[in-house]
């Protein structure tokens, strides 16, 4: 027997051995309790942590986790099919570090965009993924479900697209029903979506829009500038003479992204105050 042969059969009889425990015990676990051997990220996206980071997080007092649901959908020329998903890497980080005690669980990016066969609304569009109402309230209730067992007392639903509200609401005030007594509770923020308080924030700030009409607006633009300028497709619109939306010149890129930071800071106060009233008001 070659020594090649022989080194070949005995990683297979190894790697059998390791499978037919795995399959009998199950895979080996690290202790709930053990030690975090490395100092934590900073950060509060949940996704973006390791499991003992979140343990300790939670122990910490960080007993809220924010919910949001974004979408993948068509959103003009220039801004990517995510557009609500990279707001809300912005929105709710401004929100959960107001808080204080607050994680985000990962952005929900599939949400009602239109029937899907035969397509309506954002359905009529390549790139948009729609689910039905049921699959988007079950996938909620699923989620809500899950940071429940692992003991997070509020559970805060957010949604940044129009047609996400009445889902949220109603996943809220069922597992509500459902959860009544129990540790955690549910809290529905529809003051969240208030794009038409920002247009009027910002008349006030001296910035008039002129609707082009093209699902686009400079409040979100302006956003989605200071997380990602790839997202708006910035390089390519100079390039074309096309870094403008609604009559309003976005360059210079610098002084946008800086009112994209203040918008993010205006929606998450709002969305701050709500969630304050909304949980001293479940404490009554």
């Amino acid at each position: 027997m070659s020594k090649t042969f022989f080194f070949i059969a005995l990683s297979l009889l190894f790697g059998s051995a390791i499978g037919f425990q795995t399959a009998k015990f199950g895979p080996v676990n690290p202790h709930p309790n053990g030690i975090r051997p490395i100092e934590a990220a900073d950060t509060l996206f949940i996704e973006d942590m390791t499991w003992m980071e979140v343990r300790d997080a939670m122990k910490s007092g960080k007993d809220t986790v924010l919910v949001a649901t974004g979408g993948i959908e068509q959103n003009g020329p220039y801004l990517v099919a995510g557009k609500h998903n990279v707001v809300l890497r912005a929105t709710t980080d401004a929100i959960a570090r107001r808080l204080g005690n607050a994680l985000i669980a990962p952005i929900v990016g599939f949400v009602p965009e239109g029937d899907i066969d035969p397509p309506t609304v954002h359905m009529n569009y390549p790139s948009t993924v729609s689910l039905t109402e049921d699959t988007y309230r079950r996938l909620l209730t699923d989620i809500c479900a899950c940071y429940r067992t692992h003991g997070f007392k509020h559970i805060v639903l957010l949604g940044d697209s129009g047609g996400n509200g009445a889902g949220l609401k109603a996943v809220a005030e069922t597992l509500n029903a459902q959860w009544e007594g129990g540790k955690s509770r549910i809290h529905f923020i529809s003051e969240y979506y208030n794009y038409g308080d920002v247009k009027k924030w910002l008349e006030e700030q001296g910035i008039k829009q002129t609707d082009d009409n093209i699902h686009d607006d400079f409040a979100i633009s302006a956003m989605m500038l200071s997380v990602d300028p790839t997202s708006v497709r910035m390089k390519q619109r100079i390039a074309a003479n096309k870094f403008q939306i609604n009559g309003i010149d976005l360059a210079p890129v610098e002084k946008t992204i800086e009112w994209g930071k203040k918008i993010t800071n205006y929606r998450a106060d709002v969305a701050v105050k709500a969630i304050r009233a909304s949980i001293n008001a479940a404490r009554r």
